[in-house]
């Protein structure tokens, strides 16, 4: 029976994300004002994006496979970011696939489409016929795309991302108090690994705090 423990604590030892010191100022920001979250049971993580970002492509299957992992008192959201008219386009491309309920199944073809394929979906036609072909109602898309339901979100995007100070992407977010980016830490993996370490502060101040 000993030695089942022993192995199992190996197991969990290799498979557990490794502890990372993050230092404020350096490896993330504290937010200042820390920010409401809508998550209020669980910790919230916000990756904010930009399908058009290389950077935010070579981040997704990274980030995918770390979500994966996350406790369940964590919760991810993606949040695109809109930091000129010609960034909207692929935001609204977001909230309208959001509103079919269709991210789960295209979010990353969309990245594909644009990095790997060369597609122009900022043409919101083109993204229209490109829904299209992956089964999606196309009316129904142009009909998301352009409803007053995205142009609200639309609005919220920059008044998040603004609250958020975001200035580049992708950066991530933590219980709306920290924020961290690939170009504070130098890497993808560190981000990550910063963002855990945060995650695990925020775990046990909320234990400290019952």
């Amino acid at each position: 029976m000993r030695l089942v423990h022993i192995l199992a604590a190996l197991v969990l030892s290799l498979t557990a994300p490794l502890a990372v010191a993050a230092e404020a100022g350096k490896d993330y920001v504290v937010l200042s004002p820390a920010q409401p979250t809508d998550s209020r049971a669980k910790i919230e993580v916000i990756e904010f994006f930009a399908y058009t970002c290389p950077h935010c492509f070579e981040l997704e299957p990274e980030l995918n496979a770390w979500a994966k992992k996350l406790p369940r008192n964590v919760v991810l959201k993606r949040q695109p970011v809109i930091f000129s008219d010609s960034w909207e386009p692929m935001a609204r491309a977001y909230f309208a696939l959001e509103a079919l309920g269709a991210l789960g199944k295209l979010h990353g073809d969309v990245f594909n489409a644009l990095h790997v394929e060369d597609l122009k979906l900022t043409d919101a036609e083109a993204f229209f016929d490109w829904g299209a072909k992956r089964g999606l109602n196309r009316a129904k898309l142009k009909a998301a795309y352009q409803s007053f339901a995205t142009g609200a979100k639309i609005s919220r995007a920059k008044q998040l991302q603004q609250a958020y100070k975001i200035n580049g992407v992708p950066a991530l977010a933590v219980n709306g108090k920290y924020l961290t980016t690939g170009s504070m830490t130098g890497s993808n993996e560190k981000t990550l690994q910063v963002a855990g370490e945060l995650i695990r502060q925020e775990g046990k101040s909320a234990v400290a705090t019952k």
